[in-house]
């Protein structure tokens, strides 16, 4: 019986019978949803040309005519007057190269896989474009006891009077709603418990969600003091200084942006020459090597974002309760 056993035909004996089996099926990197763009709601429709950059037009209303006319007197025509918001448009893009060696040794499924993550990339950058600016406004709130960025600490995290202050200010400014008759609000994961956690807003934005027969935007967790919340982790995370993201702060408190949005808050153009649209697209480059090894995929994007309306774009910083709080 020994002999049978230390004679037998196990793994170690055929190194090379017994190899790794690789799945075949590709998996990226974890990924946030890009969902900010869908605040640029203003959009160009009915522009005069191409052009390098686009002019949006905004007329101002006359003042209350609240004096009574005296009869047979003729009235004083008064001026109309109006002001302009430019997009600038730029080129962006992005490209990765395979090579023919690749492609014909690889198990994977290679071109395929750079598509995706070529597509990615080009969401993800517009949406970052459309964050930088959405976030430098100067209709900024502080939630708890601070009165600037760097005065904000642990104990300063969002409640449910930080939402409806914000939701007065854009009334009183008399900013339109979006469909639905909501302000948008766009809110971290962290910012988003403590919101929840707050006794007065337990469980109304679940009942509102299981009530409204309403289409339901991606990343929506509901609705409550009037604004519909999309939660969202691309919202930046900077630290308790001047500057978003300043890794020479001396403190750690993490802060966080709460952005709540009335409708004509950011605008958004794009050239409107053959060959470009509204949507940044895939191009597949040409192989221009003499053995036709080489093969670009990339995508391009030629658009413009901006503030078109600040009364409409109101922030709020504050701290979370699970952020890192040192």
């Amino acid at each position: 019986m020994a002999d049978y056993v230390s004679n037998m035909t196990k793994t170690g004996s055929l190194s090379s019978g017994a190899t790794t089996a690789f799945e075949q099926l590709a998996y990226f990197a974890l990924r946030s949803q890009p969902m900010l763009e869908m605040v640029c709601d203003v959009k160009s429709t009915n522009q005069t040309h191409q052009g390098a950059s686009v002019q949006f037009t905004i007329y101002d209303d006359l003042n209350r005519a609240i004096t009574p006319l005296t009869e047979g007197e003729e009235i004083t025509p008064v001026a109309l007057s109006d002001n302009n918001v430019t997009v600038t448009l730029a080129e962006y893009g992005n490209a990765v190269v395979t090579s023919a060696k690749l492609r014909g040794q690889s198990f994977m499924n290679v071109d395929a896989d750079a598509a995706n993550i070529v597509g990615y990339n080009m969401a993800n950058s517009m949406d970052q474009i459309v964050h930088d600016l959405l976030v430098a406004g100067t209709n900024v709130a502080y939630a708890g006891d601070a009165t600037s960025r760097v005065t904000v600490d642990a104990t300063d995290n969002l409640d449910a009077a930080d939402v409806r202050k914000e939701v007065a200010a854009l009334r009183g400014a008399s900013v339109a709603t979006f469909t639905g008759g909501s302000y948008l609000g766009m809110i971290h994961p962290d910012v988003s418990y403590d919101l929840r956690d707050d006794t007065a807003v337990t469980d109304i934005i679940q009942f509102q969600i299981r009530q409204d027969s309403a289409a339901i935007r991606a990343g929506s967790i509901g609705t409550f003091g009037g604004v519909e919340f999309i939660e969202t982790s691309r919202l930046g995370i900077g630290l308790d200084s001047t500057t978003w993201a300043d890794a020479g702060a001396s403190s750690t408190v993490d802060v966080y942006p709460t952005m709540i949005l009335g409708k004509q808050g950011m605008a958004k153009a794009h050239s409107r020459a053959a060959g470009f649209g509204p949507n940044p697209s895939i191009v597949n480059g040409p192989v221009t090597d003499i053995l036709r090894r080489f093969q670009p995929v990339g995508w391009y994007h030629l658009v413009g974002y901006g503030r078109f309306r600040e009364a409409a774009i109101r922030r709020i910083e504050s701290s979370s309760s699970i952020g890192a709080n040192a």
